[in-house]
């Protein structure tokens, strides 16, 4: 049973519990993850390619006259084809073998054509940053540029080369096949789509994760207020070890000052998953080793998927000093916990 007002039962956890990503974690997460925007704009790629051209360059004149900006059309061929910024900057180190002439030679149609590098290859790095397709970028639109061209042509026609060494490295550049007709494209497409949702769902997992690290981190500076007080992410604690090998135990959060330490540990799970398990079976360990350090543990629990792991909340609620959902409320609640923990540590 919860001894002080910071040691919560789940059930008092799931009164206050957000369950489902709020407002500003949910503006965070729109602006990484990939998935969501590719489904949004899924209908506007498929009418670029869906349309019969007699050759790519025709195939940019509709890609020109469409709402689509280019970098997110570039970014669902790089996604599409699993062919990102290293296997680009590969094919761009290796551009004078694969391409002496400095041109493409592929198939359409049946028919042999070139296409004649405009930009392609550059010095320097080409990779996703160049094409205006990582991150936040991928948000500003962008019209066609000589150097995005030169990639589309690859991304779409990579397997139809006439050289096989060509065709071999870039096998899965493969969609150009399927240009022109829109049944046998849109049956290509949702085969991908159900493999890059697979392929990215862990990658997704754990960048939400990190947006609810560094959120709470974000929080907990803004809204302390302690002069002096040190917050690291991924930190440790002095002497606090669990592993086998001994290294120090890493915690999503540590905050320090004067010689005190607590850390914080943060799981915010929409879709059930192991990360709850895999903490709940450290928390025993890590709270003893705490405790007997004189130092403090705190959780900050939230999410559908977590509350449907009952028995693992229940594990950390029993060996947490502070155990908060994920709001203002809450934070603020974690927050005087904070305060009245190293309030002590200042008076001694």
């Amino acid at each position: 049973m919860p001894t002080t007002p910071y040691q919560r039962t789940v059930e008092e956890l799931r009164e206050r519990a957000t369950l489902f990503w709020p407002e500003e974690l949910s503006k965070r997460e729109a602006e990484i993850s990939i998935i969501p925007i590719m489904l949004q704009t899924q209908d506007d790629f498929v009418s670029i390619l869906s349309v019969p051209v007699a050759g790519i360059e025709r195939l940019f004149d509709v890609l020109t006259a469409s709402s689509m900006s280019v970098n997110l059309f570039v970014k669902h061929l790089v996604v599409l084809a699993d062919f990102g910024g290293e296997m680009l900057q590969r094919i761009n180190a290796q551009a004078q073998a694969l391409f002496p002439d400095g041109n493409f030679q592929y198939r359409w149609e049946g028919e042999q054509q070139t296409y004649h590098f405009k930009q392609f290859p550059i010095p320097g790095t080409l990779d996703n940053a160049r094409l205006g397709i990582s991150g936040k970028k991928l948000l500003e639109p962008q019209s066609l540029m000589p150097l995005q061209q030169d990639v589309i042509a690859l991304l779409i026609l990579g397997s139809s080369a006439s050289d096989e060494t060509v065709a071999s490295v870039l096998a899965k550049c493969e969609i150009g096949n399927y240009i022109g007709h829109k049944d046998k494209l849109e049956r290509f497409l949702k085969q991908r789509y159900i493999w890059v949702s697979r392929i990215t769902g862990g990658a997704q997992s754990n960048s939400l994760g990190q947006l609810a690290q560094e959120f709470v981190a974000d929080y907990l500076d803004e809204h302390l207020g302690i002069a002096g007080l040190e917050i690291k992410r991924n930190g440790h604690i002095p002497h606090i070890r669990h592993t086998d090998d001994r290294r120090l135990t890493t915690f999503d959060l540590v905050l320090s000052f004067q010689q005190k330490h607590i850390a914080v540990e943060v799981s915010f799970q929409v879709t059930t998953n192991s990360v709850i398990e895999r903490k709940a079976g450290q928390a025993q360990a890590r709270y003893e080793q705490i405790q007997k350090a004189g130092c403090k543990i705190a959780y900050v629990l939230d999410g559908a998927g977590n509350f449907q792991r009952e028995s693992a909340l229940r594990t950390l609620c029993a060996y947490s000093h502070c155990t908060v959902a994920f709001s203002p409320t809450e934070l603020d609640t974690l927050c005087q916990f904070i305060r009245d923990y190293f309030s002590s540590a200042d008076r001694s």
